[in-house]
């Protein structure tokens, strides 16, 4: 650490500890327990190791064929930690194994020169148990991001959902009293994160996810319709995620057969196309969604896409007409942000991190509550006003842009700096 008028200075780190239990950054999002925090974690990493800071990512190995470690690209390196079977474990077994899970981070440490990492970024409150434990060990500030709070998905329960158990409420609390920086996407959740944990509003900072603008941008819908296969006359409504009660695909599908319902000859050009894999309490009934397109008599006008790769993803962004994001709760709603970095509006549930990725009636248009009806209303003002159409499109490239990953590594280069000037006088740390 240099000085500057006697003044200590903070420094960047030189290499990063990033934890990620449940879930590997090398995932496709869409299935599973991969989905925006993988890409949160992956962006991040990238854009730290373009400016010369090494990422060390540990996540649990989930196949004896992984290799233990893997450079994701260069700076960026991920460790498979073995830590119970590698198959057949829920989320809400893995608790069980966080102590073995532990054992093969500081192990991995433990390899190196004392003072090998700078300090640790954990993601879930998984992660944030293990980083906890390493944070003692290694004399190093623990950075914390939940990407979801159990006390907010419960008060905001979907339908037939499970509520997160007693074991996560604690671990979430013991995460939020130790971890020295939480960094919350929205002001929502850091407000959240202060009244229902109990969290020093001082050791709280909003940073918002950000978008690769290079990735997702408008294009010729034309093209990307005959790209994936959509008839260039259709009406598509788009619906990007895992495929869970959460997520809430099934009210997608219940609002398209109101639309035609309501307007026979739409029948004819709708399609509803769901990108996307059970996860969750949805793997229960892996064929619900499929189930209840036949029941609803709009089979034919359902097109099931499994999770795709990022650049194909904008092209289904791209051959859409709305996306709808009717989530019972997000964090922050990266699905929606893409969408709007390519042109498309959006019809989202106003709650949570959804109410900051969505500019209400300039970029897309927000919906109170979980009414089909209302997703159908919202989404049919957009196909009668092209004027609309048109103004949300240029609105959401616009509100899109306001959000890029490298604004958010900057911000979290800020945080880190701040915490190891903070952390270097209570361990010790002089180097």
């Amino acid at each position: 650490m240099h000085a500057v008028n006697g003044t200590p200075r903070p420094r960047a780190p030189r290499r990063v500890a990033t934890l990620s239990v449940h879930t590997s950054p090398l995932d496709q999002p869409g299935a599973g327990d991969a989905g925006g925090m993988n890409v949160y974690i992956v962006e991040v990493a990238r854009r730290l190791a373009r400016r010369d800071i090494a990422v060390d990512i540990f996540t649990r190995a989930t196949s004896s064929e992984l290799p233990p470690v893997v450079e994701m690209e260069p700076g960026v390196t991920v460790h498979h930690v073995i830590a119970g079977p590698y198959e057949g474990l829920s989320k809400d077994e893995l608790p069980a194994q966080l102590c073995a899970f532990t054992s093969g981070v500081l192990r991995a440490e433990a390899a190196h020169e004392p003072g090998h990492f700078d300090l640790i970024h954990s993601h879930y409150w998984l992660s944030g148990q293990v980083g906890w434990l390493a944070r003692d060990r290694w004399g190093v500030p623990l950075i914390h991001t939940a990407h979801t709070l159990a006390k907010v998905k419960n008060a905001l329960l979907a339908e037939d959902d499970r509520p997160e158990p007693k074991a996560r409420l604690i671990g979430e609390e013991q995460v939020v009293a130790e971890a020295d920086r939480l960094v919350t996407s929205t002001a929502q959740e850091a407000a959240d994160v202060i009244a229902l944990y109990d969290a020093d509003p001082g050791r709280v900072q909003v940073i918002a996810p950000g978008v690769d603008l290079d990735r997702f941008g408008p294009g010729d819908q034309r093209a990307a319709r005959a790209r994936i296969g959509l008839p260039a006359d259709a009406v598509v409504l788009l619906f990007v995620g895992r495929i869970q009660p959460l997520k809430a695909p099934h009210i997608l599908l219940r609002a398209a057969a109101r639309l035609v319902a309501d307007e026979p000859e739409l029948r004819r050009r709708l399609q509803v196309v769901v990108v996307g894999a059970p996860s969750g309490t949805g793997l229960e009934h892996p064929q619900a969604l499929q189930t209840l397109a036949a029941d609803l008599g709009i089979e034919s006008l359902v097109r099931f896409q499994p999770p795709v790769p990022a650049d194909r993803l904008a092209d289904y962004y791209r051959a859409a007409d709305v996306s709808v994001v009717p989530s019972y709760n997000e964090s922050f709603g990266l699905v929606a942000l893409e969408a709007q970095a390519c042109g498309l509006p959006v019809v989202a549930a106003s709650v949570g991190g959804l109410t900051t990725a969505v500019d209400d009636g300039h970029s897309g248009l927000l919906v109170a509550g979980h009414d089909p009806a209302d997703y159908a209303a919202a989404v049919r003002r957009i196909l009668d006003e092209p004027g609309l159409r048109t103004a949300l499109a240029a609105g959401g490239v616009r509100h899109a842009g306001g959000f890029t990953w490298d604004r958010t590594v900057d911000q979290l280069l800020d945080v880190y700096a701040e915490a190891m000037s903070a952390a270097a006088p209570v361990f010790g740390v002089t180097r």
